[in-house]
């Protein structure tokens, strides 16, 4: 009587302890957005203009480094959101050429990263509604450990790109 007393009061107290264990499967986690990844300030490293007609027709020289030319060594960007990781306004500083609106209001077309082949739109905005759109940056690489992603800006006449810059930058800490 005791052997089987003692197994009943074993089995129950194994069907308590298992009955309470929750894994964490990570489920309490909000995903980490886009916006928390690009947020922050960001150095140039390299400025690309790309000659898209050259290109195209694979005419040599068709990409010029800028990044020492025209004060771009200056060049650094900064990207806020609030307190609930959403974005705010942006600014260009340094004494750089304005290739873009040098400050205003910015989101993304995707709060993450698509899992298709699309690409992340940085919009530009003059206003606080976000009805003005001035202008687009692709992100064309996400910052990842290495901190460090990479934005194109297209220039177009009748929907035909006929220059691109390519900003290569790393976050200033």
């Amino acid at each position: 009587m005791k052997k089987m007393k003692f197994k009943f009061l074993s089995l129950l107290l194994a069907v308590l302890v298992f009955s309470c264990y929750t894994p964490d499967d990570g489920d309490h986690v909000e995903p980490i957005t886009t916006y928390e990844v690009i947020a922050g300030e960001w150095g140039l490293m390299n400025l690309t203009m790309v000659d898209e007609f050259a290109k195209r027709n694979n005419i040599k020289p068709n990409e010029e480094n800028l990044s020492t030319l025209f004060n771009f060594e200056d060049f650094r960007i900064r990207f806020d959101v609030d307190e609930n990781n959403r974005p705010t306004t942006y600014e260009v500083v340094g004494d750089v050429p304005p290739l873009f609106q040098l400050n205003g209001y910015w989101d993304l077309n995707s709060d993450f990263q698509p899992t298709n082949s699309g690409s992340i739109v940085i919009r530009l905005y003059s206003d606080a509604e976000k009805t003005q759109l001035k202008d687009e940056l692709h992100l064309t690489s996400v910052p990842r450990t290495n901190r460090q992603m990479e934005l194109q800006i297209i220039r177009t006449t009748d929907g035909t790109p006929f220059v691109s810059y390519k900003f290569k930058l790393i976050e200033e800490i």
